[in-house]
Parts: structure tokens; C-alpha cells; sequence
């Protein structure tokens, strides 16, 4: 026979009501009678009825994540973080890809293609800061432009770049190149071109741009091109690890050391970044709590008093063998 409310309550001393509460997550439970409720569920195996709750909330227990592409590694990182969070608040995650074309976005943005969801969550890479959404509750991720009014959370670019760049400067390096200039999410480039600016600016360095898109054939054909020129750089910041991947790329092929004579580092913490040769040095945005922080504020917009809110993620300097000398 399943374990009812009921039971946990006789079990642990206290009211039907406020195992409610602790099942819900409702944050009016002090800490030590929250910890005994917990016990007893977890002593008794309770398992809540989520059949029942959707019916009485009015809720389908699924949102919708929505990104540009699965062709982008980081795209598919992100999406098991929000599975797996999402799995944790017994809550299913049904997937869509935009292709980051803007009337898809805003269709979506808007609560339209007929996806019935009790929420959206969305990395867009189009739409504009006078977009506007339905009722329907959205969560977006990524950079924003600033006086969006959409709950949005986001990580810190531009210091996350002048951290890898100022990484490298204090291994030596003084003539590091940006690799991805001009591509990519607007915003998001432009904040780790400041990031990357910025730290060049306190040793009185001028920047080296190369512009290619953020893939790995066309930075390593870029970085190729660049050593044809005899410009060969002491370091490589790359926009993202697909770039950095295909940069070391075009430096084996030259003979070139890694990180011998340029040392490369990238951004997003890709699994091929610990996995290539060397192992890529990069930025690791803190996909885990990207992920947690959108499903917090879906679950907040169901407040009618809900404020829409822009909350920022942490990130790591993970230092690899491309930078390890």
C-alpha cells in the first residue's frame, strides 16, 4: 500500500498541513521541523502523487527548453543540466531548437507553436530588448541587453574573458590573439571582447582580432591563414572551445607547440576541451546552477506579485595542458 501524507505526519509528529508544506517546498517550515519530515519520508519511501497534484494545480508538470541548435556542444551541456535539475523538481523537460531564427523566437516567446507547457526556458540568440512575451511564464538565458523585462539569467562574459586573457598574460603572453571576432550571439560577443580589451588595457597591450565564425573548421582555417602571414601569436583566446579546438588544430599541423609557443584557451567547457590533445584550457560557465536558477524563476512567476528578475551564474577558469607550461 503507498505511503500517504497521513502517515508521514503520524510518523513524524506533526500536521497532514505541513508535510504538505515540506513536499512543496514552501519556505514557511523551520529548519529542524522541515529536517524531521524529510526523515520520515525518507524513512517510510513516500513518493508524492503527481498525478493528482497536476490535476488539482491545473499544471502539466513539463516545460519547455528551447535552444538554437544541438550542433553546438554547449547547447547539448546545457540541456542535460536543465533535464537533470528538472528532474529533481519531478518535472519533465520537453526540447525544441529554434535554429536562433527570429520569428521563431518571439513565436515562442509569445506562448505560440502549440507547445503546452507550464513554462519556457530559452537561450535566444535573436531577439531584441523591445521583444515582449504572453502571460506564459519564460525564463531566458544568455546575455541580455540591459532593460529587458524578462526574467533572464545569465553569467558573467565579460569577466569570465578578462579572466582567461589575464591568465594568459600572467603565464608571458603578450601577443594574444581574439579568435571569433564578429560572430556568434551579438551580446554575448561583445561583452567578452570587453573582458578581453579590458585585461590587454592594464599591461598596455594592443589587441590582435580575428575574425571567423565560432566553428571548429573555420577557426582552424582562420588560424591557419594567420600563420601563412608570419603573424604567428604567443596566445589565443577563442569566443568559444569549438574555436579554441579548431585553432589547435591548425597549430599541430604547423609544428607549432602547445603551449610551448601559444598557449589557447576557450569558453564553455565543452567535453572535448578535457579531452582533446593537449586538453584545452577554458571558461566553465556553471551550467548546474544556470539551470536550477531558470527553474526557480519559472516556479516564481506563478506568484501573482512575481518581479521579473535577472540573476547572474558563476563560472570556472578550468587551467589545462594549453596554458600549462
Amino acid at each position: 500500500m503507498a505511503v500517504s501524507m497521513s502517515d508521514v505526519a503520524r510518523h513524524a509528529g506533526v500536521s497532514q498541513r505541513t508535510v504538505s508544506n515540506v513536499v512543496n517546498n514552501y519556505v514557511h517550515v523551520s529548519p529542524a521541523t522541515r529536517a524531521r519530515v524529510q526523515a520520515s519520508l525518507d524513512a517510510l519511501g513516500y513518493r508524492p502523487n503527481t498525478a493528482a497534484r497536476r490535476l488539482r494545480t491545473g499544471r502539466t508538470g513539463t516545460v519547455t527548453l528551447a535552444v538554437p541548435t544541438f550542433r553546438e556542444r554547449y547547447f547539448a551541456d546545457l540541456a542535460e543540466a536543465v533535464v537533470s535539475a528538472a528532474r529533481e523538481r519531478s518535472t519533465t523537460v520537453l526540447v525544441e531548437t529554434t535554429g536562433g531564427r527570429h520569428e521563431t523566437e518571439l513565436e515562442l516567446l509569445r506562448g505560440g507553436g502549440e507547445i503546452l507547457t507550464d513554462g519556457l526556458i530559452m537561450s535566444a540568440v535573436s531577439l531584441g530588448r523591445t521583444d515582449q512575451r504572453s502571460t506564459h511564464p519564460v525564463v531566458l538565458i544568455g546575455d541580455r541587453e540591459p532593460g529587458s523585462a524578462i526574467d533572464h539569467v545569465g553569467i558573467k562574459n565579460r569577466e569570465a574573458a578578462q579572466a582567461a586573457v589575464s591568465h594568459l598574460l600572467e603565464t608571458g603572453r603578450r601577443r594574444i590573439v581574439l579568435l571569433g571576432a564578429g560572430h556568434g550571439p551579438r551580446r554575448s560577443y561583445q561583452l567578452r571582447r570587453q573582458g578581453y580589451q579590458a585585461a590587454l588595457k592594464k599591461y598596455g597591450i594592443a589587441p590582435l582580432i580575428v575574425e571567423c565564425d565560432w566553428t571548429t573548421a573555420a577557426a582552424a582555417e582562420a588560424v591557419t591563414a594567420l600563420l601563412t602571414e608570419k603573424a604567428v601569436p604567443d596566445g589565443i583566446f577563442a569566443m568559444n572551445d569549438s574555436a579554441a579546438l579548431g585553432a589547435l588544430r591548425a597549430l599541430g599541423r604547423a609544428g607549432i607547440d602547445v603551449p610551448g609557443q601559444v598557449s589557447v584557451v576557450g569558453f564553455d567547457d565543452i567535453v572535448e576541451a578535457g579531452l582533446s590533445t593537449p586538453s584545452l584550457s577554458t571558461v566553465a560557465p556553471l551550467l548546474d546552477d544556470i539551470a536550477s536558477m531558470a527553474l526557480d524563476l519559472l516556479a516564481e512567476q506563478l506568484d501573482e506579485d512575481h518581479v521579473p528578475q535577472h540573476r547572474m551564474a558563476g563560472y570556472e577558469l578550468r587551467v589545462r595542458e594549453s596554458t600549462s607550461r
